[in-house]
């Protein structure tokens, strides 16, 4: 299918103008981060957006907006928020290399606290960030999945278990604060200045394919991700949103596009071996990242797609993108190494590692029983 004209798509998304006197006051949660930043410039800049009053633990370069410093789980940001009409919580800590049990403890509690918050300081509206990683990544996955989809993910993936509780945290908290309304955003594979386990997979000097399997690949834009949640800031739809490109692309596509060769494994010594290596702390990655490379996640958008929004990009448009960005890394069974480490992992560097699993498994347990 042809994609439509780029000033077609721009025009789409263009915000609908209205009275600027009469716009909301947004706050911004993580406003100095790569999502927040766009979107606090970006609402900043709109003539429908009254205010928007940004937080974050450190000031940002926007300086149209009110500036709050504090941490997102300190009880004081209910004061920050008296006066708004709209939080787009965007604080998240989805750091692969940081502590798990930290970022839980920062991604849930922040988000509890915003909601709490939000409802005490009489905002009306709170929109969260996920990701379309909630739906999990199955074998009998529909393609495209409905919005109204099952969320059938589990915790094995990286932040997938903090996204999960944050889902629940937002069917719960209309129920527990009666008059606010919780919308919820999941982005498909987010592209642009962003760090993941699916960006890091471009990164690998051979595209790493587990045998029967057959992925799907769908992106977003940090672009597209900023205007569909000004969208749910202006109230042009709510409830559950998946965000994304249009359609998908196979995996022969993404190595046709990629140039990047594919190197075939046996599930069994894929997922084993991913396994040892993230138990054994050599890999940043668990083995559940590897189902997002396996099987169909893709989504359909039809809640924004009807109300008038589109992505101004597409798959192939996002992938050249981050292809660019990855330009120069070199990334190892998801470790990220040196450019000396690189050289002496040569171009089946992904494959080696991950067959190399057990004797790297021995020599570690060989040195430990040493010490």
């Amino acid at each position: 299918m042809s994609s439509p004209d780029p000033q077609v798509r721009a025009a789409r998304n263009r915000p609908i103008s209205s009275s600027p006197a009469r716009g909301p006051v947004v706050a911004v949660t993580g406003a100095a981060s790569r999502v927040g930043a766009l979107l606090t410039e970006r609402l900043a800049a709109s003539e429908e957006i009254k205010q928007v009053i940004a937080i974050d633990e450190r000031r940002g370069d926007c300086a149209e907006a009110q500036w709050h410093i504090l941490d997102v789980r300190d009880p004081a940001i209910a004061e920050r928020l008296r006066g708004a009409d709209v939080v787009v919580h965007l604080a998240l800590d989805l750091d692969l290399e940081g502590d798990p049990a930290a970022r839980t403890a920062y991604n849930v509690r922040g988000t509890q606290t915003v909601l709490t918050a939000a409802a005490a300081a009489g905002v009306h509206r709170v929109v969260l960030c996920t990701s379309t990683m909630v739906y999990g990544a199955l074998p009998d996955n529909e393609l495209p999945l409905s919005e109204d989809a099952e969320l059938r993910a589990t915790a094995e993936a990286t932040g997938v278990g903090d996204l999960l509780e944050i889902e629940r945290l937002a069917r719960r908290a209309p129920r527990a604060h009666p008059g606010l309304n919780v919308t919820v955003v999941r982005p498909a594979v987010l592209v642009g200045g962003t760090d993941t386990a699916l960006t890091r997979y471009f990164e690998s000097p051979r595209l790493l394919v587990v045998a029967g399997s057959r992925p799907a690949w769908q992106f977003c834009h940090v672009d597209d991700l900023c205007s569909a949640l000004e969208y749910a800031v202006r109230e042009e739809v709510d409830g559950e949103l998946a965000v994304g490109c249009d359609g998908w692309l196979e995996q022969e596509e993404v190595e046709e596009l990629s140039g990047i060769r594919r190197m075939e494994l046996p599930s069994a010594v894929a997922l084993g071996a991913a396994a040892r290596l993230h138990r054994i702390g050599l890999t940043p990655s668990p083995a559940g990242d590897l189902a997002y490379t396996m099987h169909p996640w893709v989504v359909s958008g039809s809640r924004l797609h009807d109300a008038g929004w589109r992505p101004a990009h597409t798959n192939e448009q996002v992938l050249a993108e981050l292809l660019e960005e990855v330009s120069g890394r070199h990334t190892v069974a998801g470790r990220r190494l040196g450019r000396k480490d690189a050289t002496a992992a040569g171009a089946a560097g992904a494959t080696v590692a991950l067959l190399g699993a057990a004797a790297v498994v021995r020599r570690a347990r060989k040195a430990r029983r040493r010490i």
